[in-house]
């Protein structure tokens, strides 16, 4: 790498403009109200082409690659879904003619999954940015265009390396960890419990913190390391007169693990508490997180995790804790092992 910034992009790079992959995969960004009826509108309707179109001047400082990897509302997407991704860019990041950044484009309903575990798997330094949009592509007020065009800037520029994955949304860099959508209806719908690690200002990335847990390089998961299908893991959001039987039923699944949503700081009701227990001398492995989405939940707070025997989410929410427990598990059960896991990525 020379150390010549590129158009004057932030990047540095030895090719005359950096190159950034535009890889799209549905939701709203792409969506279409004019293309239903009986609905608000249709997800995934518009090609990744006319994404780009719709963004003057996008790619007058870049050079542009797209491609569409799926169409989908991403309420639809999987949890093997989410690993088929991170294999695709992990294999495109390993060419021999890899992009200097990656944008995915993305519904924004289960956005922060996606970037958590892409943000776990892929052993990159390179920027990899996901955005979408909170209005259907051909709404009068459509917020896709901005949010794709400060995506682009920022897997263009040098100070996005190696802050793992990103999502970009309403002018804030947030780190793919700690972001949580909060509201289902404004066009602000992303925030993080520590706050964004950046903003985009005039086309330019300014950062102002880093990620503080293991991701990418220093992750302790691999993707050639995972098996097919990964261990099942359910939430539950309880309440005390929640029946025996759900619980039961979670633990007859076949699931390996069980991610506990309850209320305040991950408190659990003593009619819960025996089900869990019933549920773990069953062989599942027990989470505890809090309902709120924006935790912490503190270990043997309320409620000793040392003494049952279960693992404490911390602060991330039940939907995350899902994700790092799928993967958790496929290198222990042990509890002190996931437990150390939980703390430190």
């Amino acid at each position: 790498m020379t150390s010549a910034d590129a158009a004057g992009t932030g990047i540095v790079t030895d090719r005359p403009r950096p190159v950034i992959l535009i890889c799209a995969t549905g939701g709203t960004i792409a969506g279409s109200a004019a293309a239903v009826d009986d609905q608000h509108y249709r997800a995934g309707v518009f090609s990744v082409e006319t994404l780009t179109g719709a963004v003057p001047g996008l790619g007058d400082r870049v050079d542009l690659r797209t491609e569409e990897f799926f169409a989908l509302d991403s309420v639809d997407l999987t949890l093997a879904d989410r690993v088929r991704l991170a294999r695709h860019l992990q294999d495109v990041l390993d060419g021999d003619d890899a992009p200097d950044g990656i944008v995915v484009t993305h519904g924004t309903d289960s956005m922060e999954e996606t970037a958590y575990v892409l943000h776990l798997l892929l052993d990159t330094e390179v920027p990899v940015v996901l955005t979408g949009a909170m209005r259907p592509a051909d709404d009068p007020g459509a917020d896709g265009p901005a949010n794709l065009a400060d995506a682009v800037a920022v897997a263009a520029d040098a100070a996005a390396r190696g802050l793992g994955t990103l999502v970009v949304f309403g002018g804030q860099v947030l780190g793919a960890r700690d972001v949580t959508k909060r509201t289902a209806g404004r066009l602000d719908a992303f925030e993080c419990l520590h706050g964004p690690l950046g903003h985009v200002l005039e086309g330019r990335l300014v950062v102002g913190a880093r990620p503080a847990r293991a991701f990418g390089p220093t992750s302790a998961f691999r993707l050639s390391d995972l098996p097919d299908p990964l261990p099942a893991v359910e939430i539950l959001v309880s309440h005390p007169e929640m029946t025996p039987a759900l619980v039961r039923a979670v633990a007859r699944s076949g699931a390996a693990g069980l991610v506990h949503g309850g209320p305040g700081g991950g408190n659990v009701s003593r009619p819960v508490v025996a089900m869990l227990d019933e549920a773990h001398r069953d062989g599942l492995v027990v989470v505890r997180a809090s309902r709120l989405g924006f935790g912490p939940t503190a270990r043997n707070g309320d409620i000793s995790d040392d003494e049952h025997d279960w693992v404490c989410a911390g602060d991330l929410p039940p939907v995350k804790a899902r994700v790092l427990l799928a993967l958790a598990l496929t290198r222990t059960r042990d509890t002190a092992e996931l437990q150390r896991l939980f703390d430190t990525h």
